[in-house]
């Protein structure tokens, strides 16, 4: 649970606080309300402040107002509020008024008679209350993804008090956001990090614009949320969104990528601990799979559920030994060139000049390679049966990597 820009209008006793501008990001998390006592604010917030402009300690004309507001953009603040009245600031200007709108910076009027005690109090209080309120939501949800209860019954009860309806089917999907010892390799680790805040905010903001009535479990680049899912149609809709903004954020995360595993759907709230761990899986296919485009749903695994479900890790690994192990020592001590050649080929259903291009080899190239590796398994990719068994093994190496 958090407090947004929209909680904090509707707060008792500051109804004479009116949005002027950017009512399109009344969504934006308040962190903590901070006083702006110095000509510009870049050095003093973090991100998520709701910055108060009085005047008092010094003159703020419109050029030092489009300064603030410039920073405020930068600094990634909650929203801007400016106190009017006949002492110090007297009116906004137009002209930053346009600027909040075009910058989509939430800008609030507060009159200078609204005590400012007042509305640090009123938004202090409410930011506790809110922290209370989201630790025990999130906590009714983890125990029901890990089914850690004793009553199902008594647990349901407690979501309805903290005003979470977990009635109806629902399909789990779990992010997860990797790439960043590439940002730490290529620059300085207070930017880096500074980046990757900015990153996980952007995403857990679109993440609650899609949960709207269930809290977003997230921590450290990973995310866990509910989606609405009573059949195979609204699971459908939910992939089909997910896949339609996961594909451009990629684009413009690289190096990060973001990766999503769906649960399959129907999954009533006793089931939740289930739908859980087959969102973990189809992840762990999303990260492992390329082809997958960096989503995948439970529902899409085919035989890796039954790979998932061998108890015994021992047994997959020997069956990979016995299959690929001889590609696997040679790629070990002369560089990987068998596997990834093996990978393409099965990825191209066999297309030589397709595979060669993924490769970026000649097709001469990977003909020879081909028959290295047919030669070192003891096996024919023209044969099905050998074919069936060297895919699984590709399965199976792939969620060991």
């Amino acid at each position: 649970m958090s407090l947004t820009l929209a909680d904090v209008l509707a707060l008792p006793g500051l109804e004479s606080m009116r949005l002027r501008a950017g009512e399109a990001s009344l969504d934006n998390r308040v962190r903590w309300p901070y006083v702006a006592e110095n000509s510009g604010i870049a050095e003093w917030v973090l991100g998520g402040e709701l910055v108060f402009v009085t005047g008092i300690n010094h003159p703020r004309d419109e050029a030092n107002l489009l300064q603030l507001l410039d920073e405020a953009c930068q600094r990634q603040v909650a929203g801007l509020v400016i106190l009017t009245g006949p002492a110090y600031i007297q009116a906004i200007p137009q002209r930053l008024l346009d600027a909040a709108e075009a910058a989509g910076m939430p800008l609030i009027e507060q009159p200078y008679s609204l005590k400012m005690v007042l509305v640090t109090q009123a938004i202090g209080s409410a930011l506790i209350q809110s922290e209370q309120l989201g630790r025990s939501r999130h906590d009714v949800l983890e125990r029901l993804l890990t089914g850690d209860y004793q009553s199902l019954d008594l647990l349901l009860h407690r979501a309805v008090q903290l005003g979470m309806s977990l009635a109806g089917h629902w399909q789990i999907v779990q992010l997860q956001l990797e790439g960043s010892e590439l940002l730490f390799a290529q620059d300085d680790a207070t930017r880096v990090e500074a980046q990757l805040a900015r990153q996980h905010d952007a995403i857990s903001r679109r993440l609650r614009q899609l949960s709207t009535a269930l809290p977003i479990l997230g921590r450290a680049g990973q995310w866990t949320l509910l989606l609405p899912a009573p059949d195979a149609v609204a699971a459908s809709a939910n992939r089909q969104q997910l896949a339609q903004w996961l594909k451009p954020l990629n684009l413009r995360l690289a190096p990060l990528k973001l990766f999503i595993g769906l649960s399959a759907a129907r999954h009533p709230a006793e089931r939740l601990a289930q739908a859980q761990d087959e969102a973990r899986q189809a992840l762990a296919a999303a990260r492992r799979f390329s082809e997958r485009a960096g989503l995948c749903v439970y529902d899409e695994l085919g035989v890796l559920k039954l790979l998932s479900g061998v108890r015994d890790r021992a047994l997959l690994d020997q069956f990979l030994n016995e299959r690929l192990g001889p590609l696997l020592r040679h790629d070990l001590h002369h560089g990987p060139s068998l596997m990834p050649t093996l990978e393409a080929w099965f990825h191209e259903n066999g297309n030589l000049m397709a595979a060669a291009q993924r490769l970026a080899v000649h097709r001469n190239t990977l003909t020879h390679r081909i028959q290295r590796i047919e030669a070192l398994c003891g096996l024919t990719l023209d044969n099905s049966y050998d074919r069936l068994d060297i895919g699984i093994a590709l399965m199976i190496w792939r969620l060991s990597a």
